[in-house]
């Protein structure tokens, strides 16, 4: 179980700054992994896509803008991250919990989650409520961080994940005991064949994943 209130207040402290420590801290390379994960969504040319744990609406606005036809809709527990996003133009936003979403079963084509289903109270309860709100044959994608399993690669990572990110992240945003938080839990968070089981057993019945950047992120995409 994860600490909702703690996340919660810590988004809070760091929503000024999120987007440009998460620029820094990949070297741009997050603005990558959330293009691919458009170009998967596109590919269903769904109608209704709901964008959970949006924050400052990062993959909102990317997959708005690869899926001009769609209605995308924003939805974060945090109302600070979603200013962010308003103040990006962004402005379809709802206020939601995860584990408890305002919505009515099979409402939507896709579910996208990035960087968020970590941070909720518990992975399982929030994938099967994402499963809830998905249509019959609709599709989730979750896009987060995992861990590189070349030997060489993943040391040098964990290296950088414990002691240098937060220090990075600190310095931007004034908030260093938010990043050793978000930071520690990229550590326990599952990933690769572990996530997939997770996903199947909350709900959906195929999944697949594909490893970014070494492994330094993944993303998953399930269908019901």
């Amino acid at each position: 179980m994860q600490d909702a209130g703690y996340v919660k207040k810590a988004f809070a402290g760091i929503a000024r700054r999120y987007m440009l420590a998460n620029h820094v801290l990949s070297l741009g390379i997050d603005v990558l992994w959330r293009r691919k994960t458009s170009r998967h969504v596109a590919e269903s040319q769904p109608k209704l896509i709901l964008d959970l744990a949006t924050g400052s609406g990062d993959l909102a606005r990317e997959l708005q803008r690869r899926c001009p036809e769609a209605k995308v809709l924003g939805a974060d527990f945090s109302i600070p991250m979603m200013r962010e996003a308003q103040s990006h133009h962004f402005q379809q936003l709802v206020a939601a919990d995860g584990m408890n979403l305002p919505f009515q079963n099979e409402a939507f084509d896709v579910l996208s989650v990035a960087f968020g289903l970590r941070n909720m109270a518990s992975w399982p309860g929030a994938l099967q409520e994402m499963s809830r709100v998905l249509k019959p044959q609709g599709r989730l994608f979750v896009l987060d961080f995992s861990l590189p399993t070349i030997p060489v690669i993943r040391p040098m990572y964990l290296f950088y994940l414990k002691n240098v990110m937060p220090k990075i992240a600190g310095f931007i945003t004034g908030e260093q005991a938010a990043y050793e938080y978000l930071c520690s839990s990229v550590e326990r968070f599952p990933s690769g064949q572990a996530m997939e089981q997770l996903i199947l057993d909350s709900g959906f019945k195929t999944v697949k994943s594909y490893r970014l950047s070494l492994g330094i992120a993944s993303l998953y995409i399930g269908s019901k």
